[in-house]
């Protein structure tokens, strides 16, 4: 019986804002993700698995997939023994909504992925070292990647900086481009510490929304909902996109030359806050 929330199952992936992450071995925590504010959840067969359950928990992924649940799927790195097999039972699962490529380096690695699934089904590259930074443009062109994701974690390993917000500008200001460029929708952040609190939530999104990335990854159901709000667009944006449009459509004159800009960042606020149920809340 399909559970996901109506409102998270209506919005385009492209959209999506939070990322929930859910251990693919935890079976009974799969239904309340769904049923969650999250704009989309991830079963996580990868870095939550370890190799003697990784068996199990596909299993338990493919009994919801093909017993009415939706949800994205991360699996493991194309250097892995368990990518061919993840591969192989997704290919078979009715409610894929699209995998999350760990440990993205290079382009093919998307495309090979892309390439032993259903046809069309999207794959996000999910970028977690300095060799992955460094291709990020390559990967954001490859057939088959549908978005970027920033694996902050294991790319802080990887080249040994703080979790400092200027510490990982560099690597999210690679992603933002690259995906503009391979014409993708906005990158999504990595995850804020799962006992983090809603006022560290808030202050997260806000560096993730100034890096102009789009979306966040979260461990922790109770993030999803000041996820979402965080990257949405603010009460102050909603007003004043409102306010312009309402005097643009009562025959307002043009001004000066910034007026076409801001009108059409009004219209595309607008129509964020309307796929996100805000505009005529």
């Amino acid at each position: 019986m399909p559970i996901r929330n109506r409102r998270a199952a209506a919005l385009p992936a492209k959209l999506s804002r939070s990322w929930l992450l859910i251990n693919a071995a935890r079976e009974a925590d799969f239904a309340p993700g769904l049923a969650s504010e999250a704009d989309s959840v991830i079963f996580d067969l990868e870095a939550s698995v370890p190799d003697d359950g990784k068996v199990a928990a596909r299993e338990a992924v493919l009994r919801a997939l093909n017993g009415g649940m939706t949800a994205w799927v991360r699996i493991s790195p194309t250097t892995s023994e368990h990518w061919e097999d993840d591969l192989s039972a997704l290919s078979r699962a009715e409610g894929l909504r699209g995998v999350m490529l760990a440990e993205t380096e290079r382009p093919e690695q998307v495309t090979y992925t892309a390439m032993r699934l259903r046809a069309g089904t999207p794959v996000i590259a999910l970028v977690e070292s300095a060799l992955g930074v460094e291709n990020a443009t390559l990967i954001a062109s490859a057939p088959g990647t549908f978005r970027l994701a920033f694996g902050t974690n294991d790319f802080r390993k990887d080249v040994g900086v703080s979790a400092d917000p200027m510490a990982l500008a560099y690597a999210r200001s690679r992603l933002v481009i690259a995906s503009r460029v391979g014409g993708l929708p906005g990158a999504i952040d990595g995850p804020t510490a799962a006992d983090a609190d809603p006022q560290q939530t808030a202050e997260a999104c806000l560096v993730t929304a100034n890096m102009g990335m789009t979306g966040k990854l979260s461990l922790n159901r109770a993030q999803v909902e000041h996820i979402n709000t965080g990257l949405a667009p603010s009460e102050d944006e909603l007003s004043w996109a409102r306010e312009l449009i309402e005097a643009h459509e009562a025959g307002g004159s043009i001004g000066d030359g910034s007026y076409l800009p801001r009108l059409a960042r009004a219209q595309k606020i607008a129509s964020l806050a309307d796929s996100y149920g805000l505009w005529n809340a």
